[in-house]
């Protein structure tokens, strides 16, 4: 599957994205601003467990981010359950070295149209610890609202810290 704006392009992953994306995602600068899930450092080993975990999914949901034809970055949408499985949270991250570019709201603007047109999605949401201004501005370019914050909700590098909750309705359940 392809996703495409411009010269940005989400698409299924590739067994050879993983030493790139070790590469990438080996930074600092970008596992403080994701859950502790994302590893630190960010090994080989990793990326090939990833891969392997989303190389098959159906449908897709988790997309390899690919910029004038090099892999860049990840974002994905996880579909909620049982009360939730119209809402799905969305989260991404990009190399540093692409930073700044649009690159990052094109493909939020691409996961979004795709989850409520494709999955079928009403609402896509993501929280942003409240030092990551740069991904709050992504997500206010993209449309999504400030629905609330979450004062000291999230526990990151030994700091408490706000979570903002950024979300978008699709336009279909809109007055």
């Amino acid at each position: 599957m392809r996703l495409i704006s411009e010269e940005t392009v989400l698409r299924n992953f590739e067994r050879n994205d993983a030493h790139r994306m070790a590469m990438l995602a080996n930074n600092y600068k970008i596992s403080k601003n994701l859950r502790d899930g994302f590893p630190y450092p960010y090994t080989l080993s990793d990326a090939e467990d990833f891969i392997r975990k989303y190389i098959g999914q159906n449908p897709v949901c988790i997309f390899a981010i690919e910029y004038k034809s090099e892999y860049v970055g990840n974002i994905g949408l996880s579909i909620g359950e049982d009360v939730y499985r119209k809402s799905a949270e969305l989260g991404y991250f990009i190399g540093e070295p692409y930073w700044n570019q649009g690159i990052t709201t094109k493909a939020v603007n691409l996961i979004t149209e795709y989850g409520f047109h494709q999955l079928n999605l009403v609402r896509i949401f993501s929280g942003v610890f409240d030092f990551n201004l740069a991904s709050q501005q992504v997500l206010k370019k993209c449309n999504f609202e400030l629905e609330a914050i979450l004062k000291k909700a999230v526990f990151k590098n030994n700091k408490l810290c706000d979570e903002y909750r950024y979300s978008k309705i699709n336009p279909k359940y809109t007055p």
